[in-house]
């Protein structure tokens, strides 16, 4: 009998143990997923020893609960390939920069810079406020914020000079007892029957990030402006890629709308993002289509990084620094920042535009796309000079302390200046470039350095100071000068550069800054803001209630309302930062990350050789 009841007794006791087991399972599973989700909510950095080697690969779900106690890199992961709860935007790939100190005169009199007339900081930036998003600090380029708007500038005469040089000095916003000098260029404006035959190759991307209305949709109409720009002399292709690649148009007439409206209908998304065959294609159908004397463009719209074939950056910028001694440019269009199926590389775009006689713009509305490819279609495509540089030597008889606003990633050494082997950015017809900088002066009892023991009183005479001229106005703050090879025809009229100076007076300077023009006060609230959204650390006196009311008292004459604009942006921020809105540090780390690493193709699509000018059939 007591065995009976002992035979009993067992199955139930089983039963127990394995529903105890179910639970103290069940309990651990859910304490995983906890600790995940709280990774994942702030937004856990790649430790050290993880890489992001594989962010390209396909993405694939991987248990959380099972690799939450080991290292990630044991299993060849990073983070973000754990599934969690996805993220609804996403920000993307910006480079974080190291913003300009402020530079002692008598130590480092020569500022040296390359122009930057690209504007996608500003619009991108627009896009992230409106998402209600915060930019990652630091990588705002604050003087594509400035450069987005048009100044009044005077225009040059194209037959006496390509550019006119505008000065103007007021009293700083951003720190007391500091001037704020602004440096205009204005290049001049073709006519009608000066603009040249253009050589058009639409490359896009069809893959299947780009579905969205933000992306494709609003990249064929955005293509459509442009094309009901164009006429018969001009040419235009259509190549794109996904998976694969397609060729769509070969070389039709700029004035065949309905035709380049039907190919560009035809396109959907889906699949990868095989950007480097598609490149290859474009310059190949660039090449066949080559005008003389004329504007010979690729045009790539993106949402993101090419994934497939040609993907390292390095391979990707060097291919099109070549292409472009065939004469062959590459401007680059952002589409889609914010959504979580593609990620959007600023860095990248920003880079290959650069090094291709090209310009870098983002596109997140119709309007934008007008302004760029259609209102200011020659400033985009038209280029009137190449490597444009900027060179200001400060007197340190006056000027004690200088910093340029903006131009991190443009920054050149003095000695480049003068060396015409030294690479710098391009101006469009009509394109103006806008330069700031904070001055202090050397009666400024807030110097950020102490006074030097040891210093020349006469500084025009010491070698190596100021300049070499016998000698100078002693009202000369600093002395401007401006190199640039002129650009005709599509490319290079001259390989050695010409030069144009003038000295900067103390005497120009307003006494108040509500004196000064509407222009300058405006520029001033616009670099203010970017200064102020990229936290940077030398900036003491401004918030944004005095941003808003600095820019609000400088509308002036603003056709197209991106003035006004502008101030809702910026009352549009000062809520998000109120409301606490986030503002991460970046993806990276590292302030000077200039490579995203990536792996490359092992069998690489054969990149055609371009075609050095000489040498065309």
């Amino acid at each position: 009998m007591q065995h009976h009841s002992h035979a009993l007794k067992q199955p139930v006791l089983l039963t127990a143990y394995r529903r105890l087991g179910l639970i103290i399972l069940a309990l651990v599973l859910t304490a995983c997923k906890h600790q995940t989700a709280n990774e994942d909510a702030h937004k856990t950095r790649l430790s050290a020893n993880e890489t992001t080697e594989t962010l390209t690969q396909d993405s694939f779900e991987v248990d959380a609960a099972v690799v939450s106690a080991e290292p990630l890199s044991k299993h060849g992961l990073t983070r973000s390939m754990i599934t969690t709860d996805a993220p609804t935007q996403n920000q993307g790939r910006f480079i974080r920069y190291v913003q300009n100190g402020n530079m002692v005169t008598a130590e480092t009199p020569v500022s040296t810079f390359s122009i930057d007339v690209d504007t996608a900081s500003y619009t991108t930036l627009r896009q992230q406020i409106n998402l209600g998003l915060l930019p990652q600090k630091n990588s705002i380029r604050v003087e594509e914020l400035v450069n987005y708007f048009d100044y009044d500038y005077p225009i040059p005469n194209a037959n006496e000079a390509p550019f006119s040089l505008h000065t103007e000095l007021a009293p700083s916003p951003y720190n007391q007892d500091t001037k704020l000098l602004r440096i205009g260029v204005q290049g001049y404006q073709l006519m009608p029957d000066q603009i040249k035959a253009r050589n058009l190759v639409f490359l896009i991307d069809v893959s299947g990030s780009m579905s969205s209305a933000d992306k494709l949709p609003l990249l064929k109409q955005a293509l459509l402006l442009l094309s009901s720009g164009l006429n018969a002399q001009d040419k235009v292709s259509i190549v794109v890629y996904a998976d694969g690649v397609r060729q769509v148009l070969d070389g039709v007439n700029g004035n065949a709308l309905s035709q380049i409206r039907q190919g560009l209908n035809s396109l959907d998304a889906g699949g990868g993002t095989n950007g480097g065959k598609g490149l290859a294609l474009a310059y190949e159908l660039a090449q066949k289509h080559f005008i003389e004397h004329g504007v010979n463009q690729v045009l790539l719209a993106t949402d993101g990084d090419f994934n497939l074939g040609m993907t390292n950056q390095t391979e990707l910028v060097n291919y099109v620094a070549q292409q472009r001694l065939s004469g062959i440019g590459l401007t680059t269009l952002g589409f889609g920042l914010g959504a979580s199926t593609a990620q959007f590389n600023d860095g990248l775009l920003a880079e290959l535009a650069a090094k291709a006689h090209g310009q870098y713009a983002y596109i997140d509305t119709l309007n934008e796309a007008r302004k760029v490819l259609y209102d200011q279609l020659s400033q985009t495509l038209d280029i009137i000079a190449a490597d444009v540089k900027i060179q200001i030597e400060f007197n340190p008889a006056i000027v004690a302390e200088y910093r340029l606003i903006g131009y991190e990633s443009r920054q050149l050494q003095r000695q480049d200046f003068n060396n015409d082997k030294i690479d710098a950015a391009e101006i469009g017809a009509g394109q103006s470039v806008t330069a700031l900088y904070e001055l202090r002066y050397n009666d400024n009892s807030q110097l950020s350095q102490p006074p030097l023991r040891y210093k020349s009183t006469e500084m025009g005479k010491r070698p190596g100071a100021l300049s070499h001229r016998q000698s100078f106005d002693s009202d000369e703050i600093a002395f401007l000068s401006l190199r640039y090879k002129p650009f005709n025809g599509g490319q290079l009229a001259a390989s050695k550069s010409q030069l144009i100076s003038q000295a900067i007076l103390a005497n120009i300077e307003y006494k108040n800054l509500q004196q000064a023009s509407d222009d300058f006060r405006f520029a001033a609230a616009v670099a203010g803001f970017g200064q102020l959204i990229n936290h940077n650390h030398y900036v003491h006196n401004i918030d944004y209630d005095k941003l808003i009311s600095l820019a609000a008292g400088a509308m002036a004459d603003d056709p197209f309302g991106y003035r006004h604009e502008f101030l809702q942006l910026m009352r549009s921020t000062q809520l998000l930062v109120a409301q606490g809105t986030p503002q991460s540090g970046g993806f990276y780390d590292d302030a000077d990350e200039r490579q995203y690493p990536h792996k490359a193709a092992a069998e690489a699509y054969p990149m055609p050789e371009p075609i050095i000018k000489g040498e065309r059939q």
